[in-house]
């Protein structure tokens, strides 16, 4: 059963390399990206084996937060699309 989990970073070293680590977060499932350094994905994993899969792919000096959602939610501010998202899947 998959399971929603929100994921969180900070890149603290100037010149980071987003794109290698947002690539390997969009592999992890179905994912919401509507927050700059903020995530939701759809995955069948738990938050341990997210956070030790991503953790290669930032620095010792980084930050990365991975947390599952459950219950009540509330948004204002996206887009249709982004909301669309939201509602379908949390």
């Amino acid at each position: 059963m998959k399971k929603t989990y929100l994921i969180g970073y900070d890149l603290n070293k100037s010149g980071q390399d987003y794109k290698t680590l947002i690539e390997e977060i969009k592999k992890l499932g179905l994912w919401w990206h509507c927050l700059d350094s903020t995530w939701i994905i759809k995955s069948e994993s738990n938050a341990t084996d997210i956070r030790n899969y991503l953790k290669k792919f930032i620095d010792t000096n980084d930050k990365l937060l991975v947390v599952r959602l459950s219950g009540e939610s509330a948004w204002v501010g996206f887009s249709d699309d982004c909301s669309k998202w939201l509602k379908e899947n949390l």
